[in-house]
């Protein structure tokens, strides 16, 4: 693969974060992300905003990024997009963009798994890290989900195992919800576990086979939790929300550590990378730094900007696509359900 000099634009819209970034080869020049605050209302996504608010913000947004890039649109190689896994409406926002600007400039249009692009984003070049060497072991953790992925290239995942029923970042979500925070909770939860004692309550693990998981379980024993000691006190939560917080943050993060250890024990590969939103939690972060330490792995974090959805985590995949000619037509639809290897 010769390297030169390669322009990408690059466009996210899988869910509720409208995204744009420009790369030249592998670094991003710009890496803009306008976040919709209006589900914060709803406790969720709301599908329909989410699709309105990108057809708001795609096209300022993809002008501030060509700006910040200092860079004019005549000059990109290629378009890259996210064809999905998402939500169907904010996908087609994003993918008829893309459609229409490469066949405006007549440059190639390039398909992006979201999920491959989470767990490539440690190929971008913005600093001094160096990115994983193939195979390594990717557990991609997220609002939507919650998977073990064995990459063997840029082109050949496997998913090892993943989520039965809920991702992990919905289980904190909805506990969140639970104990009276605020949409998104998931972060809130890492704050206030922050001052918690990860000791002070036990939630259940869940049984699961082989390397897949589970999350439902687990909200519904923090519900049930909630309604006993709230029975007894109806201040609990107010003056437990701390302990409540590290004691449900540690349950989980030894649900992932559990079976991350597994898959590094079943296939001998010691080379394991972060990706996806609840990358960002420091209960995971601090867990997988404790393992490269005390169990000799080599642990990949990716940093905060590439955690949640971004758009330079799709270029990056443009970018390696490009340079293997592996371009999209026109004809190439938004698909909610994307599997990673399809």
């Amino acid at each position: 693969m010769k390297q030169t000099d390669i322009y990408i634009l690059a466009i996210e819209s899988s869910c509720d974060d409208t995204a744009a970034a420009i790369l030249h080869n592998s670094k991003a020049l710009s890496n803009i992300v306008a976040t919709q605050h209006i589900h914060e209302a709803y406790g969720g996504v709301v599908p329909e905003l989410a699709s309105r608010a990108h057809q708001q913000n795609i096209v300022p947004l993809v002008h501030q990024a060509l700006t910040e890039a200092n860079i004019d649109k005549k000059q990109l190689s290629a378009i890259a997009f996210t064809r999905g896994p998402g939500l169907l409406g904010s996908l087609l926002v994003g993918t008829s963009f893309a459609k229409s600007l490469s066949m405006g400039l007549g440059v190639p249009l390039i398909e992006v798994n979201h999920m491959e692009a989470h767990i490539l984003s440690h190929f971008l070049k913005d600093d001094d890290r160096d990115p994983p060497t193939f195979p390594f072991l990717a557990m991609t953790i997220s609002g939507g989900h919650t998977q073990i992925v064995l990459v063997k290239d840029y082109f050949d995942m496997e998913v090892l195992g993943e989520t039965l029923d809920d991702a992990v970042g919905e289980a904190f979500d909805k506990s969140a919800k639970l104990l009276g925070l605020p949409y998104p909770g998931g972060p809130l939860i890492d704050k206030y576990a922050k001052d918690g004692d990860p000791d002070k309550y036990r939630f259940p693990i869940p049984k699961v086979d082989g390397l897949d998981f589970s999350f439902s379980g687990l909200k519904t024993s923090v519900l049930y939790f909630l309604q006993r000691e709230t029975a007894k006190d109806p201040g609990f939560v107010e003056k437990e929300r701390d302990n409540i917080c590290a004691s449900l943050q540690k349950t989980i993060v030894e649900i992932l550590m559990k079976k991350l250890s597994k898959a590094v024990d079943d296939y001998g590969i010691t080379q394991v990378a972060l990706a996806g939103g609840v990358a960002a939690n420091s209960g995971i972060r601090n867990a997988l730094k404790t393992a490269e330490l005390e169990r000799g792995w080599k642990a990949y974090i990716p940093p905060f900007e590439y955690c949640t959805d971004n758009a330079a985590m799709i270029g990056i995949v443009g970018y390696f696509k490009y340079l293997d000619n592996r371009f999209s037509d026109l004809k190439t639809p938004a698909k909610a359900r994307y599997t990673i290897g399809s």
